[in-house]
This record gives structure tokens, C-alpha cells and sequence, in this order.
């Protein structure tokens, strides 16, 4: 069973200012990919990671390789949801052999973050930025503490709420297998992706 935990971010302005450069750069490497998967209609992790990394290092230095890593599993995430799920208006058998819509991310999309960009150590959060790694005191619930050391931690995801407070949303799974969180549920069109279809 799978269990999400959300955690505000008490954000002075100038960490909040970091986290939005960040999220905009991260945009930046997500539409960059984009086309490929238009192009090529390859969206698996691992077969986009082969085709893309080295040409996304050289082009985003300032991301970091594992922030780039993030982007593809981010953009093959999001393809899968939308060209593959059944509900989805775009989903390859409906789209019949038309060419793939271009993805076009927000500069709000979420940001991923793994065990190399992110860690929480003894009520201590550290996650990295544009700017060098920020840390955040996390008024973490025993239960919630709990979860870190017992649960397999399988996603994190940073993300910006309407009112403009920036929040991190870890996804725990009892199980121990390493398998990437399944895509589920409804199949709309996430908020911070334009789908431009092709003529």
C-alpha cells in the first residue's frame, strides 16, 4: 500500500526565489526533451535516458546530472500517463497513427528529487537548488519519522500550491521490490502541461 506524506516548506524569500528558478530550469530541461518524444515516440526511461543524457548534460550544465536524470523520468512519466493510459484523450490507439502532440511544460511543473538531491537527516531536510543545497527544519510527526526509516521511499516531488507555498510530497511504499510507482487514476491533462497537437 502506498502512503503520501506533504510537507510545506517554510520558505524565506530568497530560498523561495531558489526553489522558483529551479522549477523554471527544470521546465527548460523537460521541454528540451519533449520533442524527441514527439519524434521518436520513444518514452521509457531507460531508452529516453540513452538517447538524451549526454546531449542534455552539455546543453543544462548548471542542473547537475542527477537533476537531468529527474527531468527524463519526469517527461517519460508524463508521456506514459498521457499516451498510454486507456482514459486519455491521447492515447496512441486513439490517436490512430496521427503523429504525437508536442508536451510543453510549465515553468510551475513539479520538480523530482531523489536520495542524491534530497535528504532528511534527524528533523533536517537538504535539497538542492540552481543556488547550492538549501535546508529546512521538518516538523515531522513520530509516525512520519517512522515512515523515512521503514517505509521504501519511492517518490519525491516538489511542487508550488495555489497560494504559493512551495511543498514537498514524499510517496512510501510498503513493499520492497525497486519498481518505479505505477501512474494511476484519472487521465486529465496535468495543470503545467500543454499538449499542442499536430495538424
Amino acid at each position: 500500500m502506498n502512503l503520501t506524506l506533504r510537507v510545506p516548506l517554510n520558505a524565506s524569500p530568497e530560498q523561495n526565489a531558489s526553489l522558483q528558478a529551479l522549477q523554471a530550469a527544470f521546465a527548460k530541461v523537460c521541454n528540451a526533451l519533449a520533442p524527441t518524444v514527439q519524434q521518436t515516440k520513444v518514452w521509457n526511461r531507460v531508452a529516453l535516458h540513452h538517447l538524451m543524457y549526454h546531449s542534455l548534460r552539455q546543453r543544462f550544465p548548471e542542473m547537475g546530472s542527477q537533476m537531468v536524470c529527474n527531468a527524463i523520468y519526469s517527461v517519460s512519466r508524463t508521456s506514459r500517463m498521457l499516451f498510454q493510459s486507456p482514459q486519455s484523450p491521447f492515447n496512441l490507439t486513439r490517436l490512430a497513427g496521427k503523429p504525437l502532440p508536442l508536451l510543453r511544460f510549465a515553468d510551475t511543473c513539479p520538480v523530482y528529487f531523489d536520495r542524491h538531491t534530497l535528504s532528511v537527516k534527524s528533523g533536517q531536510l537538504s535539497m538542492y537548488t540552481l543556488d547550492g543545497r538549501i535546508r529546512f527544519a521538518l516538523a515531522l510527526q513520530p509516525a512520519d519519522e517512522a515512515n523515512f526509516n521503514e517505509k521504501k521511499l519511492l517518490e519525491i516531488v516538489l511542487s508550488r500550491r495555489v497560494d504559493g507555498v512551495f511543498e514537498l510530497s514524499f510517496l512510501f511504499s510498503d513493499e520492497q521490490d525497486n519498481a518505479a510507482p505505477a501512474v494511476t487514476g484519472s487521465a486529465d491533462v496535468p495543470e503545467y502541461v500543454m499538449v499542442e497537437e499536430v495538424a
